[in-house]
């Protein structure tokens, strides 16, 4: 394989293609540099893979030059026995940064931080500051920002690049400064932090303790590959599943069905109740046998509606437009989402009746008219029970302390079928009582 001019991030992949031995000696020829870049593109199965292929040696070398966060994620999903042979294997600073790192919090945002950028005091110059970029800024993750610490290392200010090249070299940095930035505290959450970038539109922000002590900083490539995994479990759990530990082409295929087959348990006994409602109905349906032709049109309905709910709720939450206090909000918009959208499925139903009864293509019988009404109003109040228990339910779950995703669209559904067909067969009661039934 030709790996001459190539992005790091495709030799990864073509070598990710490869058969396992193949892979292995073809990794082991790049040169150390290229090595340490393309390892942090690969899959965490296949860096696994590889690492227990290489020499003492030249793991230490990659894993020494590795950047701080993409060691960390790399030491999160190792094995027990790898982590401690990794950790091992560091030199005393590297050791130190990387058990920092894995200190923190899961789901904080200073796991994602690393301690590569250049930093300056505010008694330096920008002639001073541009020399020590030149001198240590092949290191730093990003240049983009400057970041300006007191004698305690608490921050102070950060400044774009682009004004210490507009500055005169003997200004002091003391006179750029004016102490209006944006950081966050090693232990903010990641979903906070999310928003934090997207409020800010920042291309890396620092971390800060909660005393103010830069400690290290986040970019936006590490917080694009959070966002991703995030999303991609959200998708999962709404799908009516648990969340892939690993992508879908490297889960093993009992894993996958463990992974799907409970909730299908569940969604199948809840789905057992609707056989259970059709029969305490029996009767109705014996009398009146025209009444389970619409069966399937109104408990699909009202679980499409709450799917639609759902999944428009879950989202806007995931973006940060709707909180836990907009529940009331939500609701009066759902209601009157809910009665037009019931409405105009209420009016195509009994329009739908009406042809095939004039046209000779169905005879409902004599009753017809009764008919048609039962089907239209069942349609616009199953409608509205389904969007808004699709709209409420996401509330519900993240009040309990839950993710709000896993009011999932087959969960929804579900529910609203079965208390579905009880709207139904209330309302057709009310019609047809003394005429069918």
């Amino acid at each position: 394989m030709f790996f001459k001019d190539m992005h790091p991030a495709d030799i990864a992949e073509a070598i990710s293609e490869m058969r396992r031995r193949e892979r292995n000696l073809h990794f082991l020829k790049l040169s150390p540099e290229l090595k340490v870049e393309v390892f942090s593109f690969l899959d965490i199965n296949i860096q696994e893979e590889i690492v227990r292929s290489m020499t003492r040696e030249d793991y230490a070398e990659v894993l020494n030059n590795l950047e701080p966060d993409d060691r960390t994620e790399l030491l999160e999903n190792f094995p027990d026995e790898l982590i401690k042979y990794s950790i091992n294997l560091l030199n005393d600073t590297e050791k130190q940064i990387a058990l920092n790192l894995i200190g923190y919090k899961e789901d904080s945002i200073a796991r994602l931080m690393t301690p590569l950028y250049i930093q300056t005091k505010a008694n330096r110059t920008v002639k001073q500051v541009f020399q020590h970029i030149k001198k240590y800024g092949k290191k730093a993750e990003t240049l983009n920002y400057i970041y300006v610490v007191d004698d305690h290392n608490v921050l102070i200010d950060d400044l774009q690049i682009g004004q210490l090249l507009l500055a005169d070299e003997e200004t002091l940095i003391a006179d750029l400064i004016d102490h209006n930035f944006v950081s966050l505290v090693t232990t903010t959450p990641m979903e906070d932090a999310f928003d934090d970038f997207e409020k800010y539109d920042r291309s890396a922000l620092p971390i800060i303790t909660e005393k103010g002590v830069l400690v290290g900083i986040v970019t936006f490539d590490d917080i694009l590959d959070k966002i991703k995994e995030r999303d991609t479990e959200d998708i999962q759990k709404f799908g009516g599943m648990e969340e892939l530990d690993l992508s879908y082409t490297h889960t093993p295929l009992y894993e996958l069905v463990k992974k799907r087959a409970g909730w299908l348990i569940v969604l199948f006994l809840g789905e057992m109740l609707t056989a259970s409602a059709m029969s305490y109905y029996d009767q109705e349906i014996e009398k009146a046998v025209v009444l389970a032709l619409f069966v399937p049109l109104i408990i699909s309905s009202g679980g499409n509606s709450g799917s639609q709910a759902a999944s428009l709720i879950i989202r806007a939450m995931a973006l940060g437009e709707l909180k836990l206090g907009d529940w009331w909000y939500v609701m009066r918009k759902e209601i009157a989402s809910g009665l037009m959208l019931g409405g105009i499925l209420g009016i195509i139903g009994f329009i739908r009746i009406f042809i095939w009864q004039e046209t000779g293509i169905y005879d409902y019988g004599e009753f017809w008219l009764y008919v048609g009404l039962s089907v239209s109003v069942s349609l616009l109040f199953i409608v509205l029970w389904g969007t808004l228990s699709g709209s409420i339910i996401p509330f519900v779950l993240k009040k309990f302390g839950m993710d709000p995703a896993t009011a999932s669209a087959p969960f929804v559904a579900t529910l609203v079928d079965v208390s579905g067909l009880i709207i139904y067969f209330t309302i057709a009661a009310m019609f047809l009582t003394g005429k069918l039934l």
